[in-house]
């Protein structure tokens, strides 16, 4: 298997593969403290936001993570990013990670769709056993979200990250599992097409 990155075309949306020049777009629309409060790193500055954008650029340059940009199709315009995380080609698992989505496209068919397009390239075209999600156990949102996409709860990694105002993070571990996937497949399209 190659972990190679490639655009993931929905009907609403598109994942395209992160660059440099996605920066200042992304940052018009990531101004918003409730998108960083569970990140376990700084973006509340454009310097702090392009450091962390970089950081992915230079992770997915050595082929450690996938990164993209989340775009509406009717518009082209940016709404957030998601990545595709500790990429393990040994045990055909990865994670999704690092999502956000500007807040006036929460609760829409953006990250519904993104997730869709997501688990079937994991579960499809890398023919992974296991597809990882986790975020902090505060984050009841995330967590909500994350329940509803179908996945599991495994349990919780106590004093995992140290946030950047030094509160010590749990976080929430989830998984969706290869012979989950055709039921949790077939639930999602099922909300996209209501």
């Amino acid at each position: 298997m190659v972990w190679k990155i490639e655009p993931l075309i929905g009907q609403h949306v598109t994942l395209q593969p992160l660059t440099e020049a996605h920066i200042e777009p992304l940052w018009g629309v990531a101004q918003h403290a409730s998108i960083w409060r569970y990140m376990p790193f700084a973006a509340a500055t454009y310097e702090q936001f392009a450091e962390y954008l970089r950081g992915a650029l230079a992770q997915v340059e050595r082929g450690e993570t996938m990164a993209f940009v989340t775009q509406l199709n009717a518009t082209g315009e940016a709404v957030g990013a998601t990545s595709f995380l500790a990429l393990s080609e040994a045990h055909r698992r990865l994670e999704i990670g690092a999502t956000w989505i500007t807040p006036a496209q929460q609760r829409s068919v953006v990250n519904t769709e993104a997730k869709l397009l997501q688990l079937t390239d994991a579960f499809e075209r890398f023919q992974c056993n296991r597809v990882e999600l986790k975020t902090d156990s505060l984050n009841d949102r995330s967590q909500r979200a994350i329940l509803r996409l179908g996945a599991a709860e495994e349990g919780t990694f106590r004093n995992h990250m140290i946030m950047p105002d030094g509160r010590l993070r749990h976080t929430v571990w989830f998984s969706i599992t290869r012979d989950e996937w055709p039921d949790i497949k077939a639930s999602l399209q099922a909300r996209l097409a209501r």
